[in-house]
């Protein structure tokens, strides 16, 4: 068997649940585009531009091997338990697959701007919620191709095995690509509703036990208890107030996206001259952009808090959808030298995965999936108030091709849901690509913003050597 073979055969894995989880279950029913979204945009830039015939034949392949992206999602008619994929009956490529060609000249900052308009453009949740567009006419004859979809799908390590499996490794057309036998699912509000609460009725003994066996654990461990029950204090808290004038909570009903990138190598090289790991060295390249950002407003920037997903699984088990903690804490952008800053992020980073009640939000999401989903979409908002949320995962670390154009980086913009910016970043085949998403009506002058971020990234790598 070929290593294309062997990720094809892998790929029948991918998304197969019928049933949300709990996390996803919230972030579907939560959804409140845009300033609630939780729709992103992920841009692939293309060395050329690919045959539209392959690539359109790729994507109906696509859905066979992998049904997830034709189904919708079914909300049950009583929120009794999570809401269910079924296969779209009237499922059309052709709605989901668009092309559109930028007029000259074709800068980076064109798709940009093309990119934001699509992720404020509100996805039909009647239909599978995603959509492709080809975009042709970049500088160079390069195009790219963005994808608008709903984070019930993924999140960013589950997006990157996803690319990893299922784009070509040779700009050649395979032939005799393997199906993917998928017996078609259909649910009704009111079957899901019924399948759920039967579950909920049959489960109730099992739960009661874990619940009891709990108990029992408290009462024999009281220190662990105790521990634990401290940890829930600071996890579950008040999140750390913002001192920021300049960085205010905004309506993030405007996204402006703007892109970094960095060689791997040389980012970390950086975070290890200063005893860091890559990701402090990322979030620290974006706090000193802050810093410079403020001090053009005229504001000396103190720490400021910052929202922070923390995966609770591994790359390997990362086959669709979303398993992640919230991290909510105070980071070190008041710390002006660079290499004091990522130490700084190093410890506190350290200190914050050590909590054990990390992931108390897990407990406390099937609560939040059983109230009406505007309140539990207010609670969700009440919880807000980070400066800056970041993620960071390994992307794909080979060449990758598609319908014959050479896949040359990739930028996530993820949403605003109760922060003022965020800021992603994944490796491609040896380069950091960096993808900012900033409220508008909080960072009025985006040129100021982009530039600033670049210096506070000339800053951190200039740490290594470079």
């Amino acid at each position: 068997m070929t290593d294309q073979e062997e990720l094809w055969a892998d790929l029948q894995r991918w998304g197969r649940e019928p049933v949300l989880s709990e996390l996803d279950a919230l972030m579907w029913r939560t959804d409140r585009h845009p300033s609630g979204a939780w729709t992103g945009v992920v841009v692939q830039l293309l060395d050329r531009v690919p045959d539209w015939e392959r690539l359109r034949a790729a994507h109906a392949w696509f859905v066979e091997v992998v049904p997830r992206f034709g189904q919708r999602v079914v909300d049950p008619a009583l929120p009794v338990g999570p809401p269910m994929w079924e296969d779209d009956p009237e499922f059309d490529l052709d709605f989901h697959l668009r092309r559109v060609s930028l007029p000259a000249p074709g800068s980076r900052r064109q798709l940009l701007d093309l990119a934001q308009t699509i992720g404020l453009t509100p996805l039909d949740r009647s239909r599978p919620p995603w959509e492709g567009t080809l975009v042709d006419g970049l500088e160079g004859g390069r195009a790219a191709y963005i994808m608008h979809a709903h984070h019930v799908f993924m999140d960013g390590m589950a997006l990157a095995r996803l690319h990893e499996r299922v784009l070509n490794m040779t700009p050649e057309h395979l032939p005799d690509k393997p199906t993917s036998p998928h017996a078609p699912q259909h649910h009704s509000a009111l079957g899901v509703a019924a399948k759920q609460l039967t579950t909920q009725i049959t489960s109730a003994p099992r739960m009661l036990g874990g619940a009891g066996r709990l108990l029992v654990h408290a009462a024999r461990h009281p220190q662990a208890t105790a521990n634990y029950l401290s940890s829930l204090a600071r996890v579950a808290g008040r999140p750390p107030r913002n001192p920021s004038h300049v960085l205010h909570d905004g309506p993030r009903r405007k996204w402006r996206f703007g892109a970094l990138e960095c060689e791997f190598d040389d980012l970390r090289r950086a975070a290890k001259a200063a005893g860091g790991s890559l990701n402090d060295a990322f979030v620290c390249a974006l706090l000193g952009g802050l810093r410079r950002y403020c001090a053009a407003q005229g504001e000396e920037l103190e720490d400021v808090p910052i929202s922070m997903p923390v995966s609770m699984r591994t790359a390997a088990e990362a086959m669709g959808g979303n398993n992640f903690a919230a991290a909510y804490f105070l980071v070190p952008s008041g710390t002006a030298d660079p290499a004091e800053r990522i130490r700084a992020m190093h410890q506190r980073v350290d200190h914050i995965r050590g909590e054990p009640a990390l992931g108390f939000l897990g407990a406390i999401t099937p609560v939040l999936n059983r109230i009406p989903s505007g309140v539990a979409a207010a609670v969700i908002g009440s919880v807000g108030g980070a400066v800056l949320t970041t993620s960071s995962w390994p992307g794909i670390s080979e060449d990758r091709y598609m319908a014959g154009a050479k896949f040359e980086r990739m930028f996530v913009f993820a949403p605003l849901p109760g922060t003022v910016l965020t800021a992603a970043m994944c490796t491609h085949c040896g380069v950091c690509c960096i993808a900012m998403n900033a409220d508008g009506d909080v960072f009025e002058d985006t040129d100021l913003l982009w530039t600033s971020m670049q210096e506070g990234l000339d800053e951190i790598l200039a740490l290594g050597g470079k």
